[in-house]
């Protein structure tokens, strides 16, 4: 009997190192615990080997004691099997690092025992008539048992708990390994109860390590797996049949069943409704096709694919035959490139995709001869102020489709922006005449409120040499600028005139920091007088000595600025030059003052106060001696802003004037809040009507209104002594223009002061 038992646990300690060889070379994530379990179970293995063939005391007291010690690594490296084992995504269990400690502890008693006997001690036995030892246990024995037996009840409730948890299609996982450790702990406690002599249940050890080893490393649940796949493959939501080499329907899934409306007992009748709906599909070649179906609403898309199945040998085994709807997505995917390329509320082509298209079709029909038009919609703002943001977006899809309405299949529309609108035309189907008696009454209502649009169109005519699309449309749009605010003029052409105006702004734009480094850029000053026709002060107006272009008065460069909004470093460069004359004036005693003046966009682009103030502090002058002069379309936009910066530069010493007082429409409704201490009005406003008596009341009750708010007045454009006589006798305060002196240089000015004196 012995001898019988020595060979099988010959046997099981030869399988559990191939075991543990064959883990350590697997990849998996749980080999590495397969391979320190099935190791630590060859220890007691191999203790129990040596009791068994030994009849010497010696050898039987090492093999108890790899016994005893080898159940401690057994436990532990079982505890770290079920860690790993028993994991659930992404969840890490901390290291059991007291249960090391007491194992650890344990171990030590065990061998202390060599010298203590509190452990165990051995008796001699007669076995099959031959010497064999058995142990007696004591208290440290009992201890080790206690502590294994609670370990193991733990992973026992953690493999039970595991069983119970899980969905049934996966317990087999944990419920093989969990029946294992129960047989094996039986096995062991009957060995223990019983006190037999040879302890058997090692082959239980050995078993259950192979076991551990197969289930985790090797078994693939096939059938569990089949199932699944099935199960998968059923819900699909591609049709799915299966054929044999013969091509009769052996499987289909569920949506295959829908699709060709069959249920389980007519696989005969699939080929038939295949071909049906798509016609001939057989083939022996494996292919993929899209096929639509129907036509209109009830257009269906689909994806067809046939692949071919072989077995090892590369024998044909038969045929699967996919059918996926993509009616869905192929919709989806039209809907998000149309979105792509059409405006979302007028419909009509973006700007990026309308200057594709007509890219493309100026390089296709060379031949033809188009017109560009970028139409624009004049004060929209208006009309969302006026009636709502939902009539102006109204008023934008009535523009369009008129657009859409007039155009034939040969012209490209789209929306530019906002209030923009881009059409390629032919110039065949061009008429000026057309459209400037549709714009003259383009009136648009929604059913509440109705509204005449202003609407202007800038046309360019494409030639040959022309390339960017985007280029043309700043050119049409150039040409917008000779109509701008004109009511009954709606059709505008860019030309050599404007081509050339064009190439000039380009032109001075690109010179204008040179200009301001090499100060090409200077001061004139203008006179400003009292009642007396004395001197009091001057107003600084810039003028540009270029050197290509020579002398250029302000109307050649400012505009352009003014556009570009190049004009506030001018304006900076100018407060500049100002305060560089006031602080030489200061110096040699000459006490007047300059005014300087500040464009709507300078409000826009910097801090204009702080600017100023910054400047005066740095030269070092009086506030008052540097006059601040605003436009009345300054206060056009943002006006409680604007005040507040005007009423800073006033608390600051600064003196604010009004240039061009009564050109707009606004100023006596603001002038009773205005922060203003000058008022100047332009003589022009005699000039530009017929009944000069009503114009010249007008004057005079301007002047004496400025008087009554304690506000001074300045008539500028004075050219005669008569124009002189007559406002000082409407008591008006200062004056200027050409009666008095042109605008001169700083030097000429004051020699102009030393010889007015």
């Amino acid at each position: 009997m012995r001898n019988n038992i020595a060979v099988m646990y010959i046997i099981l300690i030869c399988v559990l190192t191939a075991c543990s060889i064959s883990a350590k070379r697997s990849k998996k994530v749980i080999s590495n615990s397969v391979m320190l379990l099935c190791s630590s179970l060859l220890i007691p293995v191999i203790g129990n080997f040596f009791i068994i063939i030994s009849e010497s005391e010696v050898l039987s007291q090492v093999g108890y004691y790899l016994y005893f010690i080898g159940v401690d690594f057994m436990i532990v490296f079982l505890m770290n099997f079920a860690k790993v084992y028993c994991r659930t995504g992404e969840v890490k269990h901390k290291e059991p690092k007291v249960l090391y400690v007491l194992f650890l502890i344990d171990i030590i008693q065990l061998l202390l025992n060599i010298f203590t006997n509190h452990a165990f001690v051995l008796e001699k036995l007669e076995v099959d008539e031959m010497a064999y030892y058995n142990f007696i246990p004591y208290i440290g024995l009992n201890l080790h048992r206690i502590l294994v037996y609670v370990v193991l009840a733990c992973i026992v409730a953690i493999f039970t708990v595991m069983t119970v948890k899980m969905p049934k299609v996966y317990r087999w996982r944990y419920a093989v390994i969990l029946i294992a450790i129960l047989v094996v702990a039986l096995w062991q406690s009957l060995y223990v109860v019983a006190r037999i002599p040879v302890n058997t249940s090692m082959i239980g050890y050995g078993v259950f390590g192979i076991c551990i080893f197969y289930f985790s490393l090797i078994y693939r649940p096939h059938r569990f797996l089949d199932r699944m796949l099935t199960d998968i493959v059923s819900d699909m939501p591609e049709a799915l049949y299966v054929f044999d080499p013969n091509k009769k329907c052996l499987w289909v899934n569920e949506e295959a069943m829908k699709f060709s409306d069959i249920d389980i007992q007519e696989f005969d009748l699939v080929n038939e409704r295949l071909r049906n709906t798509f016609g001939d599909l057989s083939s022996d070649k494996a292919y993929k096709q899209n096929r639509v179906i129907g036509s209109g609403s009830d257009m269906r898309y689909y994806n067809i694919e046939n692949r071919i199945v072989k077995d090892e040998s590369d024998a044909l085994t038969g045929y699967v035959f996919s059918i996926r709807d993509t009616t869905e997505e192929q919709l989806q995917m039209k809907r998000d490139i149309y979105n792509a390329i059409h405006d979302s509320l007028t419909g009509l082509y973006t700007y990026e995709y309308l200057c594709e298209r007509i890219q493309e079709k100026l390089k296709n029909n060379i031949s033809e001869k188009y017109c560009l038009i970028f139409l624009e919609i004049n004060n929209f703002k208006l009309v969302n102020d006026l009636f709502s943001k939902s009539f102006g977006d109204h008023a934008l899809k009535v523009v369009a489709e008129k657009i859409r309405g007039m155009a034939s299949d040969n012209c490209l529309y789209g929306r530019l922006s906002g209030v923009d609108f881009g059409i390629l035309v032919p110039e065949s189907e061009f008429s000026e005449k057309e459209l400037e008696k549709l714009l003259s009454q383009f009136v648009v209502s929604d059913g509440n409120f109705e509204y005449h649009l202003l609407v202007h169109l800038g046309v360019y005519k494409v030639t040959e040499d022309d390339g960017d699309v985007q280029l043309m449309f700043d050119r049409a749009q150039l040409a917008l600028s000779t109509i701008a605010g004109e009511y009954k003029t709606h059709v505008a052409y860019y030309n050599d005139e404007l081509r050339r105006k064009l190439h000039w702004d380009q032109h001075i734009s690109a010179q204008l920091d040179e200009a301001i480094k090499e100060r090409q850029l200077c001061p004139y000053l203008q006179p400003i007088v009292d009642t007396d026709g004395k001197v009091v002060g001057a107003e600084a107006l810039v003028r540009w000595i270029n050197p290509v272009d020579g002398f250029m008065p302000p109307g050649k460069f400012i505009p352009v600025f003014e556009r570009n909004g190049m004009i506030v470093e001018v304006d900076r460069y100018m407060w500049r030059c100002a305060c560089e004359i006031l602080s030489e004036w200061k110096k040699n005693g000459t006490d007047k003052f300059i005014s300087v003046n500040i464009s709507p966009k300078d409000f826009f682009i910097i801090d204009v106060a702080a600017e100023i103030i910054s400047l005066v502090k740095e030269f070092d002058i009086e506030p008052a001696k540097l006059r601040i002069e605003i436009t009345e379309t300054v206060m056009m936009n943002d006006v409680e802003e604007r005040m507040e910066v005007l009423s800073d530069l006033r608390a600051a010493g600064f003196i604010v004037e009004m240039d061009d007082f009564g050109s707009g429409y606004s100023s006596l409704n603001m002038l009773k809040d205005m922060p203003v201490d000058v008022l100047k009005i332009d003589m022009k406003f005699l000039s530009s009507t017929e009944d000069e008596v009503r114009a010249k009341k007008i004057i005079r009750n301007i002047i004496r209104l400025s008087n009554d708010l304690d506000i001074m007045s300045l008539t500028e454009g004075v050219e005669t002594e008569a124009q002189f006589r007559m406002l000082a006798e409407m008591n008006c305060n200062m004056f200027q223009g050409y009666y008095f002196a042109k605008p001169m240089p700083v030097a000429d000015f004051e020699e102009f002061l030393k010889n007015s004196s």
